[in-house]
């Protein structure tokens, strides 16, 4: 089967919006076995939507389509949907009643102009909205389906999981012999160009089937798609590749599909009984922030500083102020002393510390911007570590920020 998505609005043209929509949409198709082959935007205009609309029944078999359900003039898809398929407007009272509901839930008065979106067509299945006043419509024609949903991601989201990808597993997956499964790997501390070198003859390696190389400032994801008629069949050539990756670049591999470093880190420490504490310079709270942005890391968590300034570095943390004259801020010593400072400070079992020069200025020779020390500090342990993460100094702060938080992966899976 084939599927194409046709974004809507003049909104996402002119860069004023990010089209995070696609890729929602295409994730779902791809993983029920649909490939999605192409991804038009259009303008607000009529025409522009019924000359794609000719193209996806011609050629495609899942159309989708996200935007231009709104109330005003400017929103054309339902208009050109139902002109496109000789429908009419019918007023639906469950909508209505779901869209007076929804502005009465916000003590605000429904304007005239939302009641249209109470109308919908005749020969359409609705897609229910439980969060927006705009529901869904549903056409099938043939063996092929033409859907449209609001642009609101939020909104969009919940009618794809509950709805559409329900009703497309149901009515037309059997139309498909082979099926399609992928899985990501997620690996850290190697940069694409190094993990392709280590993997050496990717056809080899994969024997045909897919390995895309997704490199971003958390990372490398290594996703490998496959194709086969049955699910162990799809299983076991996964379970192959994956392997075959293992055994050329274990060591840089964390966590697979969805998994977030903070997380797998808290489970280990709370599995432990560990507790941990933070001293960051260069990366300004980031790392405090991804630990906390996992619930129940207050089990884990004790606190964090952020000593940017020397002085405070010296008054809060302990560091010694003649390691900060001799080595400098930026150093493995002074990295060293913080990660025990700040133990010290909560009297934490682990202690973990960021200082580096995140540019883009203030580099010299022998210290360049996207220079970064971290230290690591537990009963047994005081070190640091130099990293090099470039001369942007966003993706310095995430690379240090995700680096610390592999170093203590790594520290407490040698220790179990």
């Amino acid at each position: 089967m084939r599927a194409k998505i046709i974004s809507i609005g003049d909104e996402i043209l002119i860069g004023q919006i990010i089209n995070s929509n696609a890729s929602y949409i295409s994730e779902k198709l791809y993983k029920i076995g649909i490939p999605v082959e192409r991804v038009i935007t259009i303008g607000d205009n009529q025409k522009d939507l019924i000359n794609e609309l000719k193209d996806s029944i011609k050629y495609f078999d899942v159309t989708i389509i996200t935007g231009g359900l709104g109330p005003t003039h400017d929103d054309i898809t339902k208009p050109v949907l139902v002109k496109y398929f000789k429908d009419k407007l019918v007023l639906n009272k469950k909508v209505l009643e779901q869209v007076c509901r929804i502005f009465k839930s916000r003590n605000t008065k429904m304007p005239e102009a939302n009641i249209h979106q109470a109308m919908v067509p005749s020969k359409a299945k609705v897609i229910w909205n439980n969060y927006g006043t705009a529901p869904g419509i549903l056409y099938k024609n043939e063996k092929k389906i033409i859907t449209a949903l609001p642009g609101v991601p939020f909104e969009m989201k919940e009618m794809i999981d509950k709805e559409v990808i329900p009703y497309i597993r149901k009515n037309f997956l059997k139309l498909t012999r082979l099926k399609l499964r992928s899985k990501t790997i997620l690996t850290i501390g190697i940069t694409e160009s190094e993990l392709f070198e280590k993997l050496g003859d990717i056809s080899k390696l994969t024997g045909g089937e897919k390995l895309a190389f997704l490199p971003s400032a958390s990372g490398v994801r290594l996703r490998i798609d496959v194709k086969g008629k049955t699910k162990y069949e799809l299983s076991q050539k996964i379970k192959k590749i994956e392997n075959n990756i293992k055994k050329k670049a274990g060591g840089y591999i964390y966590g697979e599909e969805d998994d977030r470093l903070e997380e797998i880190v808290g489970r280990i420490l709370i599995k432990r009984g560990l507790t941990l504490s933070t001293a960051e310079s260069c990366t300004g709270g980031l790392l405090s922030s991804r630990i906390t942005d996992v619930s129940g890391s207050s089990k884990y968590f004790l606190g964090g500083i952020c000593a940017y300034s020397n002085s405070f570095k010296i008054q809060h943390l302990g560091v010694d102020k003649r390691t900060i004259i001799k080595f400098g801020a930026v150093s493995e010593e002074t990295a060293k002393e913080m990660a025990l400072g700040i133990r010290k400070v909560f009297n934490s079992d682990i202690g973990i510390s960021t200082t580096g020069i995140a540019g883009p200025t203030g580099g010299t020779k022998s210290k360049p911007v996207g220079l970064v020390w971290i230290g690591y500090s537990d009963e047994k342990n005081n070190y640091a570590k130099r990293f090099f993460f470039g001369n942007i100094r966003e993706r310095t702060k995430i690379r240090a920020s995700m680096m610390a938080l592999e170093i203590l992966r790594h520290n407490l899976t040698l220790q179990i």
